[in-house]
């Protein structure tokens, strides 16, 4: 089922995390806080949404690395339901497409929580001093990658806020497969 978070509640603070990468190193969020802003990105293996678009995210996850952003993502989809998010094939994955940020597990899903994640991908744009500042889609894409030259929603927002410290005041959310969330 397609699932569309709400668009940005703007200055919304960062919320720290401690979680295992694909090597089982813990990684935190001042790791990975670029001077300029930080991206975190809520995806997973599996989702045909995330999978359409993954080349996308990576060529601008890492243009935006080169321009002082930090990047991770997080993928914290129940792995007993959804096999196919497994930190083992998330290394997998990570490896494949040359990721260059940490692609992390919130195994007991609370970061996923606190942060407000509900698909993935969801992404968070944060301005250097960790404020919200953008949560909308990467580009024009759904189930199915949008055109090659569609306009890169994410990226340019991302830039806007490392040069200005805010982000576009128009954002359309993104949409994608629901948050795995474990039975409670």
């Amino acid at each position: 089922m397609a699932v569309s978070p709400p668009v940005c509640d703007f200055d919304a603070p960062w919320h720290d995390f401690a979680l295992r990468d694909t090597d089982g190193s813990v990684v935190t969020l001042p790791q990975v806080a670029g001077s300029r802003g930080t991206l975190v990105m809520f995806i997973c293996n599996h989702c045909p949404y995330v999978r359409s678009i993954l080349d996308r995210i990576v060529r601008d996850a890492h243009t935006l690395m080169d321009h002082g952003i930090g990047v991770v993502a997080i993928s914290s989809n129940d792995v007993a339901a959804y096999p196919e998010d497994s930190p083992a094939l998330m290394k997998d994955l990570a490896q494949r497409n040359g990721f260059r940020f940490p692609y992390l597990y919130d195994a007991d899903q609370s970061v996923a929580r606190v942060y407000g994640a509900e698909c993935t991908p969801d992404f968070f744009g944060y301005s250097a001093d960790g404020r919200l500042q953008y949560r909308g889609r990467l580009d024009a894409s759904a189930r199915t990658a949008a055109a090659t030259d569609a306009r890169r929603d994410l990226y340019l927002a991302m830039v806007q806020i490392a040069e200005t410290g805010q982000g576009p005041r128009d954002q359309v959310a993104s949409m994608g497969c629901s948050i795995k969330w474990k039975a409670a």
